[in-house]
Parts: structure tokens; sequence; C-alpha cells
């Protein structure tokens, strides 16, 4: 019987990936105005760029550990306690400035001016294109009264911060909400998933994992002893080895699915 039902935020809530290229679009939109230059290649190019710095600090295995990808680092401040992060905060202007310097350099541009004023823009386009899926709120109000919601994101304390910030719908949704950077682990590793459990004392087979990420929301849960939803809106292929409890292609058919399970009300 469901008790509690942990959600994961980035592409399971939030439509991050659709704020991001929104944020690329103005920013690159922005850039070419500057410019007067074709800039359509420009977010091709810095996130290729982002994708090659990023890999290259020693900062690496700590935000791969945390689930901090370079997209979020073209955008983050980190202002987060820890040593590890204290580094991530170092090098973060430099990553972001030089990004988006490369970037212009592939389509011909060698301005590091620009490329430093462009990686300050982009932060503010991304805080100004959060975007819900249009069935999330729709969803959490029917759950909120029957079950304990969770919220289990990975990344930054501070970044994902701004991100509820910027959409405060979400958080009166969640009895607790547990963030990789916070805790010092990330999803999949089982023990955040059991330090989620903690919070209600409830054993893994009362709980369900909702996400949209199988090498992180469902390998974890998998690892933790905790039914998943894997939450398919791109309707990918399945991964090779990690299999969910079950599959939803959008949030309004996790309704149906506690009822099949017979879940019983807080």
């Amino acid at each position: 019987m469901v008790k509690a039902i942990f959600f994961d935020l980035d592409d399971t809530l939030l439509w991050d990936q659709q704020s991001v290229k929104e944020a690329f679009r103005e920013t690159c939109e922005w850039a070419a105005k500057q410019t007067g230059a074709d800039c359509s290649g420009l977010e091709q190019a810095v996130r290729e760029e982002a994708r090659k710095l990023y890999a290259g600090y020693s900062t690496h295995a700590f935000t791969q550990m945390i689930g901090i990808n370079p997209f979020e680092g073209l955008w983050g401040r980190f202002d987060d306690s820890g040593d590890d992060f204290q580094k991530l905060k170092e090098v973060a202007p430099g990553y972001q400035d030089e990004a988006w310097t490369l970037g212009l350099r592939r389509l011909g541009i060698d301005d590091p001016a620009l490329g430093k004023q462009l990686a300050a823009y982009f932060p503010e386009a991304r805080k100004r294109n959060p975007i819900l899926y249009e069935d999330s709120l729709e969803v959490l109000d029917q759950l909120k009264a029957r079950f304990d919601l969770l919220l289990l994101t990975n990344g930054s304390p501070s970044l994902q911060q701004i991100k509820l910030d910027i959409t405060p719908e979400i958080t009166p949704y969640f009895d607790h909400i547990v963030i990789s950077g916070a805790f010092g682990r990330g999803k999949p590793d089982a023990s955040i998933f059991e330090h989620a459990l903690s919070k209600f004392g409830y054993a893994p087979e009362d709980v369900l994992m909702v996400g949209d990420n199988p090498l992180t929301d469902i390998l974890g849960a998998e690892r933790a002893g905790i039914p998943s939803v894997w939450l398919n809106r791109e309707n990918k292929m399945p991964h090779e080895t990690v299999v969910a409890t079950h599959e939803i292609k959008n949030l309004r058919e996790l309704l149906p699915l506690l009822e099949q399970l017979k879940t019983v009300s807080k």
C-alpha cells in the first residue's frame, strides 16, 4: 500500500530542458543584436564547448556525484557550504565566460568581452523562463490530500532553491524537500533514498519514486528497494539494464496507476 510518493524535480515536474533551451534562444538572439552576425549556430557551439570544459575541471567528479550538469553550471553561483562547492564557486565564473567566448569563436567572432556579457545574460534569461509541465500542479493537487509527498532532487541547494523560488506553486505540495548537494550524495546512491525514507519512517515498499531519469531516479530507487515509476514523456527506448516497476507517459497516468495499486488514504 502506497503511503508516500517521492518526486524528482527537473524534467519531471519542471521542464528544465525547455527552460534552458529558451534561455539559450534569448541569449543567442541578444548576441545577434550586439554583433549583427548570424548567431543561429551559437547555442550548439556553446553547448559543445561547455561539455568539454566542464569535464576538464577538478570539480567534475563532484558535480557528477551530486548531479549538476554543464548547463546548470552555466547559470549557477553555487553559494553553498562545503569545500567542494567552494571550489565549484571559484571555477564557475571562468567556466561560464569561457564557454560563451569559445562558442563565439567557433562562429568566427573573437570577442572575450562579449563572451563575458553573454555569460552574465544567460543566468537572467534562465530565471525568466521557468516552465512547469501542464499536468504537474493538476496531479499534485489530487495527490496532496491522500499521500505524503517528498521532493527528491539532485543538484546544488542554492540553484535548486532558485528553481523553486521562480516556480513558487510547487513547494507547498511537499512535506519534505531533499536536495543531494545538502545531503552529500546524489541519486542513484541508495543512501539519499534511505535518508528520504527516514523523513517519514516508512518502509521502502510503502513508497513510490516518480522520475524521468532511469540512471538516477529509477536505479537509485531500485538500490533502496523502492518501487519506481518511470515518467517517459519523450517515449524513449527503455534502458538495457535499468527497469522501472511501472512506466507512464505523462503524470496524469499516475492517478489510475495508484488506484490500481489499491492505495490507501492518509
